[in-house]
């Protein structure tokens, strides 16, 4: 069993399961509902949970539970740090619209790093860039409309532009492109 977004255990079966895992970093409310909701008008229909990843979405070779010690080992290591959001970006080959990290951006990298080892190692398709999306799978005729709304929204929102990453969510994908939360782990402390 994993949990939902809203802490209740997921009842998702083994089968509806993938063999895709990743490490993110939710947002807070306020800014993590408006992250969501400026998500869900540029890309009706998806299902939202604003998050910067650490370790982007990859298979695992050992069952989940083996690589979440790694995690806890690591997060427990790690200082809790703050992240500010800066500008809206497009990545070039994908056209995934993003908002760039003005700071926290070096700690990701380092956490990253110091994650993408032993049971969790993985030979990523792009390179790291640690970011938090806000529309993807746009078809190429509406990338620029999709990214004036989402300047639009950004420069018009007037709460808090920061939040402190002191925790890990380990999550898993299922058939029908959901994300469940396995494991959550605090920076510095112990699974919660």
């Amino acid at each position: 069993m994993g949990f939902n977004p809203n802490g209740g255990l997921s009842r998702v079966p083994a089968e509806q399961r993938l063999n895709v895992f990743a490490l993110v970093i939710y947002i807070p409310d306020p800014l993590g509902r408006f992250l969501d909701d400026l998500r869900t008008e540029l890309v009706p229909g998806c299902n939202p949970h604003a998050h910067v990843s650490v370790l982007p979405p990859r298979p695992l070779a050992v069952d989940w539970q083996v690589a979440s010690e790694q995690v806890k080992e690591c997060a427990g290591n790690w200082t809790p740090f703050d992240i500010v959001l800066d500008q809206i970006r497009i990545f070039p080959v994908t056209n995934v619209i993003y908002l760039e990290l003005a700071k926290g951006a070096d700690e990701m990298f380092r956490i990253h790093a110091a994650m993408n080892s032993g049971a969790l190692e993985f030979d990523e398709p792009f390179v790291y860039h640690p970011h938090i999306t806000l529309a993807q799978e746009i078809p190429p005729a509406e990338v620029a409309n999709v990214n004036r709304r989402a300047h639009e929204l950004w420069d018009a929102y007037t709460g808090p532009r920061s939040f402190r990453a002191d925790r890990t969510a380990f999550v898993q994908n299922t058939l029908g492109n959901s994300w469940i939360d396995l494991a959550e782990f605090s920076l510095g402390g112990v699974a919660v």
